[in-house]
């Protein structure tokens, strides 16, 4: 039940993040069938039409989400479609298991993606005012590395969560914090210098 329970929280918190990779990563270990065993109704996003939907709709969210300004509309966009992702995520891990119901799964799945994609949505906002839209592209990679590793463990080592999630997390609002006030060096080389 525990590793249920880490597994569902981990792809649910990415979702907030990032609704297709992983929703593609929890396809793709159901396809490979040793540590994912989906059952009906959710099986269906390993077929091959799923994943191709999947791949087709994959690059919307990863090259919209680094587009100064252009993000802001993914944002909204996904606002709905990440606590859903999420939703999906937590009911599909949980349908493995008898120990929790698939509804509350879901509400779970639900409330942590949108949690985490309002958290995101909200740092965005101060990123592109603070770094003039430059800092956008290297917080949408650095989200991006911390969904795979996120959903990656999910997927294949749900205890590893217990450390992955926290600092995933940490890293994620640490970056935002630099980049919003900021004090990011690689934003640094990239702006003015202030004239003397």
């Amino acid at each position: 039940m525990i590793a249920t329970l880490l597994a569902g929280a981990g792809f649910s918190a990415s979702s907030g993040l990032n609704a297709y990779l992983p929703l593609l990563i929890l396809a793709l270990a159901d396809r490979m069938g040793s540590a994912v065993d989906l059952e009906r109704p959710y099986d269906w996003i390993s077929s091959a039409g799923g994943l191709i939907v999947l791949m087709l709709v994959l690059p919307i969210e990863l090259i919209g989400d680094k587009i100064p300004r252009f993000d802001r509309y993914n944002e909204l966009l996904h606002t709905g479609l990440r606590p859903a992702a999420g939703a999906f995520c937590f009911m599909a891990i949980t349908s493995q298991s008898d120990y929790l119901n698939v509804w509350v799964a879901g509400a779970l799945g639900l409330a942590l993606a949108l949690a985490t994609h309002l958290w995101k949505m909200r740092s965005r906002g101060a990123i592109t005012t603070a770094t003039s839209g430059l800092g956008n592209p290297i917080v949408s990679m650095l989200e991006d590395a911390v969904v795979i590793v996120v959903a990656i463990c999910s997927a294949f080592v749900p205890f590893a969560n217990v450390v992955a999630v926290p600092l995933g997390l940490t890293t994620l609002r640490r970056s935002y914090r630099r980049m919003a006030t900021g004090e990011s060096r690689v934003i640094g080389i990239f702006q003015p210098k202030p004239r003397s």
